[in-house]
């Protein structure tokens, strides 16, 4: 079991030099604090809750379907009829149970256990912020041709992307979807490439498309723009480099101000991305409020059920969906886990569960690419989740220094990346391996354009760079085994098929 852990999971805080003490490490001085919202809603409506409601997909909600959640005391806020998913407001505590049993409805369920709004603790994945001692003596080193934080990055050559980029730097033609907390599309690195049509903000569930809609506010977490300028930051002489910085990167805001990522919001990303031309979508999260969902749950089945049509829709329309495996060092493939953490918006308390049973998602959805992180040593990362068939590629995710230090110039074990208001910061967790294996998919869909997301995928397993299980697993050397890696060389539940590989992506 580990300890309770912040909900940006997929993004871990890890103070340079320090081992951390458990699968999550906070930087210095952040706590983290349950306090009201600032917009908490009015005692009222305190009792409102969020459903999804799965019914055959068509194109319209049938009138029968629409009466029945109105008799059991529902309002539906709309609709994604092409995959059956409807998202509705009630106060009815027990709109769900009445509704299951309506004629013409799959499944349906609470997508939160909280209140509309939520309420919630502070964000631990706090970003370690570079000083301007750092950028300066960054950009003395840079090498011609580099951008001025490049050399700090070394991530871009665990996974061959500088030699990638003397052939291609990925076509203006491709876009990558961030499904995240939002994108700052004002940040120097990510401006260049931003794409403002493919953008929208999901929070509600429904499209808001408002100019702007999709950028985080300055109280709202820099997770989102670290993810997007780590894919596609341009190399334009400003700061640092993405993994492919010629294609296009759109924000897709699914996480509240709270920093939830609930069902109805997720699902509305993935459909926005089948439907506006993105190319892949990276999902550094897992919906809230279950790190598991139980498919024996009506509830949490009904959650699996609607982000899997969505994930599913979005790949049926050539969308490769990229996922993080999670920061808590878990055999995914394992006969159980304990979650202390579930449901993380009212009172969470430890549960047994079967991850063959139970899916953290989109992560373990089929068809998703689940990818666990990697540090500047190359091994699996103290913190990332592995599983021998679950687990299907390795990238830079960061790890500390203390287990994995990187060849200078660069002097941190974390993953570098753009963050709001112009500037730039380090953070660590398979929030940022993601985003580099999203970044080669972009690449491959730049060199073979016609390519429809199956092939995308088998191109990125067929060219990924195989790494044997690292056995023993001992990274902070006590001499204790700290995970046990199953599986072959080219497939094995710490790399899956094997390290992202930028070049093989540009030159095959």
């Amino acid at each position: 079991m580990t300890a309770p852990h912040p909900r940006f999971r997929r993004a871990v805080a890890l103070p340079l030099g320090m081992a951390m003490a458990s699968a999550l490490a906070f930087l210095p001085n952040v706590t983290a604090s349950a306090a009201p919202a600032a917009d908490a809603a009015p005692a009222a409506a305190a009792t409102s809750l969020s459903y999804v409601v799965n019914v055959r997909p068509g194109h319209g909600v049938s009138a029968s379907v629409r009466e029945a959640i109105a008799q059991a005391g529902g309002t539906v806020v709309t609709s994604y009829d092409r995959i059956g998913v409807i998202v509705v407001h009630s106060s009815n505590p027990d709109f769900a149970k009445v509704v299951r049993a309506a004629r013409g409805v799959d499944s349906a369920g609470a997508t939160r256990t909280a209140p509309l709004p939520a309420q919630s603790a502070a964000d631990g994945g706090t970003p370690k912020v570079l000083s301007a001692a750092q950028m300066a003596s960054a950009r003395a080193g840079a090498a011609v041709g580099q951008d001025p934080l490049e050399p700090l990055q070394w991530d871009l050559p665990a996974i061959k992307a500088d030699k990638a980029h003397e052939k291609s730097l990925g076509s203006p033609d491709v876009t990558v979807g961030v499904i995240d907390t939002g994108v700052d599309d004002t940040h120097p690195d990510i401006a260049p490439n931003f794409d403002r049509n493919a953008s929208v903000d999901c929070v509600s569930g429904k499209p808001d498309t408002a100019d702007g809609a999709w950028r985080p506010s300055a109280s709202e977490s820099p997770h989102g723009t670290h993810v997007a300028g780590e894919i596609a930051a341009a190399r334009n002489g400003v700061g640092v480099t993405g993994v492919a910085p010629g294609v296009k990167v759109a924000g897709i805001k699914v996480g509240n101000p709270d920093g939830f990522f609930y069902t109805e919001a997720v699902v509305c990303g993935f459909v926005w991305a089948a439907e506006h031309g993105v190319d892949v979508t990276n999902n550094s999260y897992y919906t809230d409020p279950w790190y598991f969902n139980c498919t024996d749950d009506p509830d949490q089945k009904a959650l699996v059920d609607a982000v899997t049509r969505a994930s599913r829709y979005a790949e049926r329309k050539g969308t490769v969906n990229v996922a993080a495996a999670g920061n808590e060092n878990y055999d995914l493939a394992s006969r159980s886990i304990t979650d202390p953490a579930s449901p993380n918006d009212s009172t969470p308390g430890d549960r047994v569960i079967d991850p063959h049973k139970c899916f953290d998602i989109p992560t373990q959805l089929p068809g998703v690419v689940t990818v666990a992180a990697t540090g500047a040593k190359g091994l699996k990362s103290s913190f990332s989740n592995y599983g021998l068939g679950v687990v299907d590629m390795a990238a830079p995710g960061g790890d500390s220094t203390a287990y994995q230090r990187p060849e200078p110039p660069a002097t941190s074990g974390l993953i570098l990346g753009p963050l709001p208001g112009n500037r730039w910061g380090y953070m660590a967790g398979t929030s940022m391996a993601s985003p580099h294996v999203a970044g080669v998919a972009a690449l491959i869909k730049s060199t073979h354009p016609h390519a429809p997301a199956a092939v995308v995928k088998a191109l990125l397993y067929a060219e990924a760079d195989a790494a044997p299980c690292t056995d023993p697993y001992d990274i902070n050397g006590d001499g204790k085994v700290d995970a046990v890696c199953e599986g072959p060389k080219n497939r094995n539940g710490f790399y899956g098929w094997g390290i992202a590989d930028a070049l093989a992506a540009v030159t095959k």
